[in-house]
Protein backbone atom coordinates (compact mmCIF):
# COMPACT_ATOMS: atom_id res chain seq x y z
CA UNK A 1 0.00 0.00 0.00
CA UNK A 2 1.10 3.04 -0.97
CA UNK A 3 0.87 6.21 1.81
CA UNK A 4 -1.62 9.12 0.34
CA UNK A 5 -2.82 6.75 -2.65
CA UNK A 6 -6.11 7.76 -3.06
CA UNK A 7 -6.37 10.17 0.18
CA UNK A 8 -8.64 12.70 0.55
CA UNK A 9 -7.68 14.28 4.26
CA UNK A 10 -11.25 16.09 4.43
CA UNK A 11 -13.69 13.18 3.85
CA UNK A 12 -14.93 11.79 7.22
CA UNK A 13 -13.94 8.33 7.96
CA UNK A 14 -16.80 6.16 7.58
CA UNK A 15 -18.58 4.19 10.68
CA UNK A 16 -20.18 0.78 11.21
CA UNK A 17 -22.52 -0.05 13.72
CA UNK A 18 -22.18 -3.13 15.95
CA UNK A 19 -25.07 -4.44 14.41
CA UNK A 20 -23.73 -4.10 10.60
CA UNK A 21 -20.47 -5.74 11.93
CA UNK A 22 -22.46 -8.75 13.02
CA UNK A 23 -24.60 -8.90 10.07
CA UNK A 24 -20.98 -8.96 8.04
CA UNK A 25 -19.40 -11.44 10.28
CA UNK A 26 -22.67 -14.02 10.53
CA UNK A 27 -22.74 -13.68 6.24
CA UNK A 28 -19.32 -15.55 6.00
CA UNK A 29 -18.00 -11.99 4.58
CA UNK A 30 -13.82 -12.32 5.84
CA UNK A 31 -14.03 -9.66 8.34
CA UNK A 32 -10.63 -7.77 9.15
CA UNK A 33 -10.68 -6.19 12.51
CA UNK A 34 -8.28 -3.91 14.55
CA UNK A 35 -8.60 -4.18 17.86
CA UNK A 36 -6.83 -0.82 19.18
CA UNK A 37 -7.60 -1.41 22.78
CA UNK A 38 -4.98 -2.20 25.50
CA UNK A 39 -3.31 -5.95 25.27
CA UNK A 40 -4.79 -6.76 28.92
CA UNK A 41 -8.04 -5.68 27.62
CA UNK A 42 -7.68 -7.08 24.57
CA UNK A 43 -6.41 -10.51 25.77
CA UNK A 44 -10.00 -10.75 28.64
CA UNK A 45 -12.25 -10.00 25.62
CA UNK A 46 -12.22 -9.61 21.78
CA UNK A 47 -14.87 -10.53 18.98
CA UNK A 48 -13.91 -14.41 18.03
CA UNK A 49 -14.87 -15.86 14.89
CA UNK A 50 -13.66 -18.18 12.11
CA UNK A 51 -14.04 -15.37 9.41
CA UNK A 52 -12.51 -13.05 11.26
CA UNK A 53 -8.61 -11.86 11.26
CA UNK A 54 -8.57 -9.68 14.26
CA UNK A 55 -4.86 -7.72 14.91
CA UNK A 56 -4.18 -6.02 18.26
CA UNK A 57 -2.11 -3.22 18.10
CA UNK A 58 -2.38 -0.35 21.28
CA UNK A 59 -3.30 2.87 20.61
CA UNK A 60 -0.99 4.65 22.85
CA UNK A 61 1.32 3.78 19.96
CA UNK A 62 -0.65 4.92 17.30
CA UNK A 63 -0.36 8.29 18.33
CA UNK A 64 2.17 9.53 15.95
CA UNK A 65 0.63 7.58 12.79
CA UNK A 66 1.19 3.74 11.36
CA UNK A 67 4.11 2.48 12.23
CA UNK A 68 6.04 -0.01 9.28
CA UNK A 69 5.38 -3.29 11.18
CA UNK A 70 1.57 -2.91 10.98
CA UNK A 71 1.30 -1.51 8.18
CA UNK A 72 2.92 -5.05 7.29
CA UNK A 73 -0.26 -7.14 8.94
CA UNK A 74 -3.34 -4.75 7.09
CA UNK A 75 -4.77 -6.10 4.03
CA UNK A 76 -5.03 -3.78 1.08
CA UNK A 77 -7.64 -5.78 -0.15
CA UNK A 78 -10.32 -5.25 1.75
CA UNK A 79 -12.19 -3.33 4.00
CA UNK A 80 -10.43 -3.06 7.46
CA UNK A 81 -12.44 -2.24 10.65
CA UNK A 82 -10.73 -0.73 13.27
CA UNK A 83 -12.52 -0.67 17.03
CA UNK A 84 -11.56 0.54 20.94
CA UNK A 85 -13.68 0.38 23.99
CA UNK A 86 -16.16 3.42 23.04
CA UNK A 87 -15.64 4.47 19.46
CA UNK A 88 -13.01 7.74 19.92
CA UNK A 89 -9.81 6.32 19.40
CA UNK A 90 -10.80 4.01 16.86
CA UNK A 91 -12.00 6.98 15.27
CA UNK A 92 -8.75 9.03 15.29
CA UNK A 93 -6.89 5.54 14.09
CA UNK A 94 -9.45 4.95 11.53
CA UNK A 95 -8.86 8.29 9.88
CA UNK A 96 -4.66 7.59 10.04
CA UNK A 97 -5.38 4.92 7.53
CA UNK A 98 -7.79 6.72 6.14
CA UNK A 99 -5.35 9.16 4.68
CA UNK A 100 -2.50 6.46 4.09
CA UNK A 101 -5.05 4.92 1.22
CA UNK A 102 -6.57 1.94 3.24
CA UNK A 103 -10.35 1.10 2.70
CA UNK A 104 -11.27 1.41 6.28
CA UNK A 105 -14.04 2.28 9.35
CA UNK A 106 -14.38 2.36 12.29
CA UNK A 107 -16.67 0.55 14.68
CA UNK A 108 -19.22 2.87 16.34
CA UNK A 109 -20.00 3.07 20.05
CA UNK A 110 -16.68 -0.03 20.17
CA UNK A 111 -17.17 -2.63 22.21
CA UNK A 112 -19.73 -1.30 24.59
CA UNK A 113 -22.07 -0.58 21.13
CA UNK A 114 -20.59 -4.47 20.74
CA UNK A 115 -22.28 -5.32 24.15
CA UNK A 116 -25.70 -3.76 23.22
CA UNK A 117 -26.55 -6.31 20.38
CA UNK A 118 -29.39 -8.65 21.54
CA UNK A 119 -30.46 -11.27 19.46
CA UNK A 120 -33.91 -13.19 19.43
CA UNK A 121 -34.73 -15.97 17.92
CA UNK A 122 -37.89 -18.73 18.39
CA UNK A 123 -36.89 -21.96 18.76
CA UNK A 124 -37.57 -24.29 15.96
CA UNK A 125 -38.79 -27.41 18.17
CA UNK A 126 -41.62 -29.05 18.83
CA UNK A 127 -42.38 -29.04 22.41
CA UNK A 128 -44.15 -32.05 23.81
CA UNK A 129 -45.08 -32.77 27.46
CA UNK A 130 -43.47 -34.85 29.12
CA UNK A 131 -45.12 -35.04 32.81
CA UNK A 132 -44.09 -33.24 35.79
CA UNK A 133 -43.35 -33.59 39.49
CA UNK A 134 -42.05 -37.14 40.68
CA UNK A 135 -39.20 -38.62 38.87
CA UNK A 136 -41.18 -41.53 36.93
CA UNK A 137 -43.19 -39.03 35.73
CA UNK A 138 -40.38 -36.62 34.12
CA UNK A 139 -39.36 -39.94 32.60
CA UNK A 140 -42.38 -40.43 30.94
CA UNK A 141 -42.78 -40.22 27.02
CA UNK A 142 -44.03 -37.20 25.71
CA UNK A 143 -47.87 -38.04 25.18
CA UNK A 144 -48.61 -34.62 23.01
CA UNK A 145 -47.65 -31.06 21.65
CA UNK A 146 -47.77 -28.09 23.93
CA UNK A 147 -49.11 -25.05 23.03
CA UNK A 148 -45.85 -22.18 23.23
CA UNK A 149 -43.63 -20.37 21.71
CA UNK A 150 -40.45 -20.13 23.01
CA UNK A 151 -37.63 -17.66 22.14
CA UNK A 152 -33.82 -17.60 22.84
CA UNK A 153 -32.24 -14.35 23.64
CA UNK A 154 -28.37 -14.34 22.92
CA UNK A 155 -25.97 -11.76 23.99
CA UNK A 156 -23.02 -12.57 21.62
CA UNK A 157 -20.24 -10.20 23.77
CA UNK A 158 -20.89 -12.73 26.49
CA UNK A 159 -22.67 -15.40 25.43
CA UNK A 160 -25.40 -14.96 27.76
CA UNK A 161 -28.71 -16.77 26.91
CA UNK A 162 -32.18 -16.00 28.23
CA UNK A 163 -35.66 -17.09 27.23
CA UNK A 164 -38.86 -16.25 26.84
CA UNK A 165 -42.36 -18.29 26.88
CA UNK A 166 -45.33 -17.59 25.77
CA UNK A 167 -48.48 -19.59 26.08
CA UNK A 168 -52.09 -18.40 26.00
CA UNK A 169 -51.33 -15.03 26.40
CA UNK A 170 -48.99 -15.49 29.60
CA UNK A 171 -45.13 -15.38 29.33
CA UNK A 172 -42.55 -16.00 31.57
CA UNK A 173 -38.92 -15.05 30.76
CA UNK A 174 -35.88 -16.92 32.43
CA UNK A 175 -32.31 -15.53 33.20
CA UNK A 176 -33.66 -12.09 32.19
CA UNK A 177 -30.39 -9.60 31.71
CA UNK A 178 -31.06 -6.14 33.09
CA UNK A 179 -29.30 -4.17 30.64
CA UNK A 180 -32.03 -5.39 28.17
CA UNK A 181 -35.35 -5.42 29.90
CA UNK A 182 -37.19 -3.10 27.28
CA UNK A 183 -36.67 -5.98 24.84
CA UNK A 184 -38.32 -8.72 27.00
CA UNK A 185 -41.50 -6.37 27.65
CA UNK A 186 -41.60 -5.30 24.21
CA UNK A 187 -41.12 -8.67 22.86
CA UNK A 188 -44.14 -10.06 25.49
CA UNK A 189 -46.80 -7.51 24.20
CA UNK A 190 -45.94 -7.70 20.25
CA UNK A 191 -46.35 -11.52 20.88
CA UNK A 192 -50.28 -10.24 22.42
CA UNK A 193 -48.97 -11.88 26.27
CA UNK A 194 -48.88 -10.52 29.65
CA UNK A 195 -45.47 -11.01 31.60
CA UNK A 196 -46.33 -13.54 34.36
CA UNK A 197 -42.85 -14.56 35.67
CA UNK A 198 -39.11 -13.22 35.65
CA UNK A 199 -37.06 -16.28 36.80
CA UNK A 200 -33.42 -16.56 37.54
CA UNK A 201 -31.97 -20.00 37.69
CA UNK A 202 -29.46 -18.70 40.27
CA UNK A 203 -27.28 -16.16 41.46
CA UNK A 204 -25.58 -15.46 38.38
CA UNK A 205 -21.65 -14.20 38.23
CA UNK A 206 -21.47 -12.55 35.05
CA UNK A 207 -24.22 -10.19 34.75
CA UNK A 208 -26.53 -8.24 36.28
CA UNK A 209 -30.29 -9.86 36.87
CA UNK A 210 -33.15 -8.23 35.20
CA UNK A 211 -36.17 -10.11 37.45
CA UNK A 212 -36.39 -7.01 40.04
CA UNK A 213 -36.59 -4.44 37.06
CA UNK A 214 -39.30 -6.43 35.13
CA UNK A 215 -41.15 -7.05 38.39
CA UNK A 216 -41.27 -3.18 38.86
CA UNK A 217 -42.28 -2.32 34.96
CA UNK A 218 -44.94 -5.37 34.65
CA UNK A 219 -47.06 -7.29 36.88
CA UNK A 220 -44.52 -10.40 36.54
CA UNK A 221 -43.57 -12.30 39.67
CA UNK A 222 -39.93 -12.05 40.70
CA UNK A 223 -38.58 -16.06 41.30
CA UNK A 224 -35.70 -17.12 42.87
CA UNK A 225 -34.84 -20.54 43.74
CA UNK A 226 -35.42 -21.25 47.58
CA UNK A 227 -31.36 -21.91 47.49
CA UNK A 228 -30.58 -19.41 46.39
CA UNK A 229 -31.98 -16.54 48.97
CA UNK A 230 -30.30 -18.43 51.93
CA UNK A 231 -27.45 -16.66 50.21
CA UNK A 232 -28.43 -13.35 51.94
CA UNK A 233 -30.65 -11.91 49.15
CA UNK A 234 -31.99 -8.15 49.95
CA UNK A 235 -34.62 -7.31 47.80
CA UNK A 236 -36.53 -4.14 48.40
CA UNK A 237 -39.48 -6.19 47.61
CA UNK A 238 -39.98 -9.51 48.16
CA UNK A 239 -40.10 -12.49 45.40
CA UNK A 240 -41.74 -15.21 45.38
CA UNK A 241 -38.99 -18.71 45.63
CA UNK A 242 -39.52 -22.22 44.47
CA UNK A 243 -37.88 -25.40 45.48
CA UNK A 244 -37.43 -28.94 43.13
CA UNK A 245 -40.90 -30.34 42.38
CA UNK A 246 -42.83 -27.21 42.27
CA UNK A 247 -44.27 -26.43 38.97
CA UNK A 248 -45.39 -22.53 37.74
CA UNK A 249 -48.33 -22.12 35.73
CA UNK A 250 -48.28 -19.85 32.18
CA UNK A 251 -50.85 -20.34 30.15
CA UNK A 252 -51.25 -23.79 29.24
CA UNK A 253 -48.09 -24.63 30.22
CA UNK A 254 -46.29 -25.66 33.61
CA UNK A 255 -43.07 -24.83 34.01
CA UNK A 256 -41.19 -27.23 36.38
CA UNK A 257 -39.24 -26.79 38.91
CA UNK A 258 -35.80 -29.13 38.98
CA UNK A 259 -32.62 -28.73 41.50
CA UNK A 260 -29.44 -29.24 39.75
CA UNK A 261 -26.85 -27.75 42.73
CA UNK A 262 -23.34 -27.79 41.94
CA UNK A 263 -22.30 -24.54 39.99
CA UNK A 264 -24.33 -22.76 43.14
CA UNK A 265 -25.76 -23.93 46.10
CA UNK A 266 -28.98 -23.01 44.77
CA UNK A 267 -28.61 -24.00 40.60
CA UNK A 268 -31.96 -24.65 39.51
CA UNK A 269 -32.84 -25.76 35.83
CA UNK A 270 -36.86 -25.16 34.76
CA UNK A 271 -38.30 -27.77 32.35
CA UNK A 272 -41.23 -26.77 29.83
CA UNK A 273 -42.56 -29.74 28.07
CA UNK A 274 -39.55 -31.53 26.77
CA UNK A 275 -37.62 -28.65 26.83
CA UNK A 276 -35.07 -28.04 29.74
CA UNK A 277 -33.24 -25.02 30.40
CA UNK A 278 -30.56 -25.71 32.63
CA UNK A 279 -29.26 -22.61 33.40
CA UNK A 280 -25.28 -22.84 33.95
CA UNK A 281 -25.44 -26.74 34.89
CA UNK A 282 -25.34 -28.12 31.80
CA UNK A 283 -24.18 -26.17 28.43
CA UNK A 284 -23.99 -27.75 24.79
CA UNK A 285 -19.80 -27.45 25.30
CA UNK A 286 -19.12 -27.97 28.91
CA UNK A 287 -20.59 -28.11 32.53
CA UNK A 288 -20.52 -25.51 34.94
CA UNK A 289 -17.40 -24.41 37.19
CA UNK A 290 -17.63 -24.94 40.67
CA UNK A 291 -15.47 -22.11 42.16
CA UNK A 292 -17.75 -19.15 42.04
CA UNK A 293 -19.63 -19.40 44.88
CA UNK A 294 -17.09 -20.44 47.64
CA UNK A 295 -13.68 -20.91 45.60
CA UNK A 296 -12.69 -23.13 48.75
CA UNK A 297 -15.60 -25.29 48.50
CA UNK A 298 -15.03 -26.15 44.05
CA UNK A 299 -14.67 -29.71 45.44
CA UNK A 300 -17.45 -30.26 46.96
CA UNK A 301 -19.17 -28.70 45.24
CA UNK A 302 -18.29 -30.70 41.99
CA UNK A 303 -18.87 -33.38 43.69
CA UNK A 304 -22.20 -31.66 43.95
CA UNK A 305 -22.98 -31.02 40.55
CA UNK A 306 -22.03 -34.47 39.42
CA UNK A 307 -24.87 -36.33 41.59
CA UNK A 308 -27.14 -33.52 40.11
CA UNK A 309 -26.37 -34.40 36.51
CA UNK A 310 -26.57 -38.43 37.08
CA UNK A 311 -29.53 -37.61 39.05
CA UNK A 312 -31.50 -34.91 37.97
CA UNK A 313 -30.54 -34.38 34.26
CA UNK A 314 -29.00 -37.38 32.88
CA UNK A 315 -32.21 -39.16 33.71
CA UNK A 316 -34.66 -37.13 31.32
CA UNK A 317 -35.11 -38.77 27.86
CA UNK A 318 -32.81 -38.46 25.31
CA UNK A 319 -35.32 -35.96 22.62
CA UNK A 320 -34.95 -33.59 26.00
CA UNK A 321 -33.76 -30.41 24.42
CA UNK A 322 -31.22 -28.64 26.53
CA UNK A 323 -31.25 -24.94 26.48
CA UNK A 324 -27.71 -23.61 28.58
CA UNK A 325 -27.87 -20.12 29.81
CA UNK A 326 -24.38 -19.42 28.28
CA UNK A 327 -22.64 -20.50 24.74
CA UNK A 328 -18.98 -19.75 24.25
CA UNK A 329 -17.53 -18.20 20.71
CA UNK A 330 -16.45 -22.15 19.72
CA UNK A 331 -20.20 -23.43 19.85
CA UNK A 332 -21.81 -24.37 16.33
CA UNK A 333 -25.77 -23.25 16.14
CA UNK A 334 -27.88 -24.76 15.17
CA UNK A 335 -30.00 -24.75 11.89
CA UNK A 336 -32.30 -21.99 13.38
CA UNK A 337 -29.44 -19.74 14.48
CA UNK A 338 -30.01 -20.73 18.15
CA UNK A 339 -27.86 -22.59 20.76
CA UNK A 340 -29.48 -25.99 22.00
CA UNK A 341 -29.05 -29.73 21.77
CA UNK A 342 -30.57 -32.94 22.47
CA UNK A 343 -29.65 -34.46 26.06
CA UNK A 344 -28.54 -37.97 23.70
CA UNK A 345 -26.21 -36.11 21.86
CA UNK A 346 -24.56 -34.37 24.27
CA UNK A 347 -24.24 -37.93 26.32
CA UNK A 348 -22.48 -39.10 23.26
CA UNK A 349 -19.57 -36.38 22.62
CA UNK A 350 -19.28 -35.00 26.24
CA UNK A 351 -16.66 -36.99 27.88
CA UNK A 352 -17.46 -35.22 31.83
CA UNK A 353 -20.63 -36.85 30.86
CA UNK A 354 -19.06 -39.95 30.99
CA UNK A 355 -16.26 -39.70 33.44
CA UNK A 356 -16.89 -41.42 36.93
CA UNK A 357 -17.68 -39.18 40.12
CA UNK A 358 -13.84 -38.87 41.64
CA UNK A 359 -12.63 -38.58 37.81
CA UNK A 360 -15.08 -35.83 36.91
CA UNK A 361 -14.42 -33.96 40.34
CA UNK A 362 -10.70 -34.18 39.85
CA UNK A 363 -10.99 -33.02 35.98
CA UNK A 364 -13.30 -30.15 36.90
CA UNK A 365 -11.37 -28.37 39.75
CA UNK A 366 -8.01 -28.35 37.72
CA UNK A 367 -9.09 -26.81 34.59
CA UNK A 368 -11.44 -24.00 35.58
CA UNK A 369 -11.02 -20.58 33.12
CA UNK A 370 -9.90 -17.45 34.85
CA UNK A 371 -12.98 -15.62 36.81
CA UNK A 372 -15.46 -13.67 34.95
CA UNK A 373 -14.88 -10.18 35.55
CA UNK A 374 -15.92 -7.92 38.37
CA UNK A 375 -17.85 -11.38 39.30
CA UNK A 376 -17.98 -10.55 43.00
CA UNK A 377 -19.75 -6.86 42.13
CA UNK A 378 -21.84 -8.39 39.87
CA UNK A 379 -22.80 -11.07 42.65
CA UNK A 380 -23.27 -8.70 44.94
CA UNK A 381 -25.72 -6.60 43.29
CA UNK A 382 -27.66 -9.45 41.97
CA UNK A 383 -28.32 -10.40 45.78
CA UNK A 384 -29.18 -6.90 46.20
CA UNK A 385 -26.27 -5.92 49.02
CA UNK A 386 -25.19 -3.25 46.12
CA UNK A 387 -27.25 -0.90 44.16
CA UNK A 388 -25.28 0.09 40.64
CA UNK A 389 -27.42 2.28 38.64
CA UNK A 390 -27.83 1.35 34.83
CA UNK A 391 -24.60 2.50 33.44
CA UNK A 392 -22.39 0.96 36.56
CA UNK A 393 -24.01 -2.36 35.87
CA UNK A 394 -23.28 -2.17 32.40
CA UNK A 395 -19.97 -1.53 32.73
CA UNK A 396 -19.34 -4.24 35.18
CA UNK A 397 -20.88 -7.24 33.00
CA UNK A 398 -18.68 -6.22 30.15
CA UNK A 399 -16.55 -9.09 28.93
CA UNK A 400 -16.86 -12.80 28.71
CA UNK A 401 -18.61 -14.48 30.76
CA UNK A 402 -16.69 -17.59 31.73
CA UNK A 403 -18.84 -19.47 33.85
CA UNK A 404 -18.20 -22.46 32.45
CA UNK A 405 -15.92 -25.45 32.86
CA UNK A 406 -12.76 -25.33 29.84
CA UNK A 407 -14.38 -26.69 27.07
CA UNK A 408 -11.01 -27.82 25.26
CA UNK A 409 -10.88 -31.24 26.86
CA UNK A 410 -14.86 -32.10 28.03
CA UNK A 411 -16.30 -32.62 24.35
CA UNK A 412 -14.71 -35.50 21.99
Amino acid sequence: MTKGEDADPDETVESTTPTELKQRIDSGEDVFILDVRSEGDFEEWHIEAENVTIVNYPYFELLDGIPEDLHSELPDDQRSTVLCAKGGSSELVAEYLDEDGYDVDHLARGMNGWARIYEYQELDVDVHESGSGSLANRNAKHSGDVDATIAQYRRPSSGCLAYLIVSDGEAAVIDPLRAFTDEYVQDTRTLGADLTYALDTHVHADHISGIRGLATRTEATAVLPKAATQRGVEYERSCETVTDGDTLAVGDVEIEVISTPGHTTGMTAYKVGNVLFTGDGLLTESVARPDLEDPEAAKDAARTLYESLQEQVLTLPEDTIVAPAHVSDSATPNADGTYTAELGDLIDRMDALAMDEDEFVDFIVADTPPQPANYEGIIAANLGQQAPDDEAAFELELGPNNCAASEEALTN
